[in-house]
C-alpha cells in the first residue's frame, strides 16, 4: 500500500508542474531534433541539387524552349527522348565514341592509379628503409602542385616521347595520384596489423604474395576511396585532353561537349539549330555513369578496417 501510495502521489505531483519544468522525452529513436540543422541540412541538399534538376529539366528541352520557358520546370512538350536519339546521332555517332573514350580513360586510370597508391602507402606505412621520411614529405609536397602547371611539361616529354595524340597521353599523367598515395599510407598503418604481417611471414610468405594476399584485402575500403576519387577526376579532366589530343575519334566527353558548345555559339561546321540541347542532354548522360558507379561501389566503405584479420 505505501508503495502504490507513493507513485501515485509522484505522478500526481508531475501533472502539477509547469509545462517547462515537466521531463521533456526523446523521440522513439533516441534523438532530439534540431530545427536549424534540419534548416542547414535541407539548404545544403538543394544546394547540390538543384543544379541536378535544372539539368534534367532542361535535357528534355528543344533549344527555343531553353530560352522561353521556366528554367526549373518542364516545357508542355518534353522530348527527352529525342534528345538522346539526336545527341547519339549528331556527327555520325561521336558521342558514343566519346563516352567510350572516356569509360576506358577513367576506368584504367582508376584502377591502375589506386593499385600503384596501395603499393606505394603499404611500402611506407610497414617498411622503413633509407630516405622514408624524406621521400614521403616529396609526396605531401606533390599534392600542392595543382595539376594545370604541369600540363605544359608533361605534354613535352609525351611529345618527345611520341605518345602525343594517343590514349596513353591521358592514361599515364592518371596513374600518379600523390593524394592516394598519401590516403592509402595513413589507412595501412591501421588497416594491415603487424602481427598479421609477422604470422605471414613465419609460414614462409613472400612480400610480394603477403600484399596481394592479405595487404590488398585489408585495404579494400582504401582503394575504393581512390577509385572513386581518380575515377571522377579522371572523368572531369578538360585540359590535359585539351593539350594532348588532336583527333576527335580520341576525345573524352568533356573536350567534345566543349567542342558542341563551340559549334552552338560560332555556327561551326556540324552545327544544327538543336546543338545547345544536344550540349545540355550529352551533359546529362555524362554524369550517369559515376552516379551509377559511386552507388555500386560505396558499400565498400561500410566494411572494417581490418574484420577477421587476425581473429577466426
Amino acid at each position: 500500500m505505501t508503495t502504490v501510495t507513493r507513485t501515485a502521489s509522484t505522478a500526481g505531483a508531475a501533472k502539477r508542474l509547469p509545462a517547462e519544468a515537466r521531463p521533456r522525452h526523446r523521440s522513439a529513436s533516441g534523438r532530439r531534433r534540431s530545427t536549424p540543422l534540419t534548416i542547414a541540412m535541407l539548404a545544403a541538399l538543394a544546394y547540390f541539387l538543384l543544379p541536378l534538376f535544372w539539368l534534367l529539366v532542361a535535357s528534355t528541352k528543344s533549344t527555343q524552349d531553353l530560352f522561353n520557358t521556366f528554367g526549373l520546370w518542364f516545357s508542355h512538350a518534353p522530348q527527352l527522348l529525342s534528345n538522346v536519339k539526336a545527341t547519339f546521332t549528331q556527327d555520325d555517332g561521336v558521342y558514343g565514341r566519346w563516352l567510350l573514350n572516356t569509360v576506358l580513360y577513367a576506368g584504367v586510370s582508376a584502377l591502375g592509379a589506386a593499385l600503384l597508391a596501395a603499393a606505394a602507402g603499404y611500402g611506407f606505412a610497414k617498411y622503413r628503409f633509407r630516405g622514408h621520411g624524406a621521400a614521403f614529405n616529396l609526396v605531401l609536397g606533390a599534392i600542392m602542385i595543382p595539376t594545370t602547371a604541369l600540363a605544359i611539361p608533361t605534354y613535352l616529354l609525351f611529345a618527345k616521347a611520341g605518345l602525343v595524340n594517343t590514349p596513353w597521353a591521358v592514361i599515364l599523367p592518371s596513374l600518379i595520384s600523390p593524394f592516394g598515395l598519401y590516403l592509402m599510407r595513413i589507412y595501412a598503418e591501421d588497416a594491415v596489423p603487424d602481427s598479421l604481417i609477422e604470422a605471414a611471414r613465419m609460414d614462409g610468405a613472400g612480400e610480394f604474395r603477403i600484399f596481394c594476399t592479405i595487404g590488398l584485402r585489408l585495404l579494400a575500403p582504401g582503394l575504393v576511396t581512390v577509385i572513386l576519387f581518380t575515377l571522377v577526376a579522371t572523368w572531369n579532366n578538360y585540359f590535359l585532353p585539351l593539350i594532348m589530343l588532336n583527333d576527335p575519334n580520341l576525345y573524352p566527353i568533356t573536350v567534345g561537349l566543349a567542342r558542341w558548345a563551340d559549334q552552338a555559339q560560332n555556327g561551326g561546321a556540324g552545327a544544327s539549330s538543336d546543338m545547345l540541347a544536344l550540349v545540355v542532354t550529352g551533359s546529362l548522360i555524362s554524369i550517369l555513369p559515376p552516379v551509377l558507379a559511386f552507388l555500386l561501389l560505396q558499400r565498400y566503405w561500410q566494411s572494417g578496417l581490418a574484420t577477421g584479420g587476425v581473429k577466426q
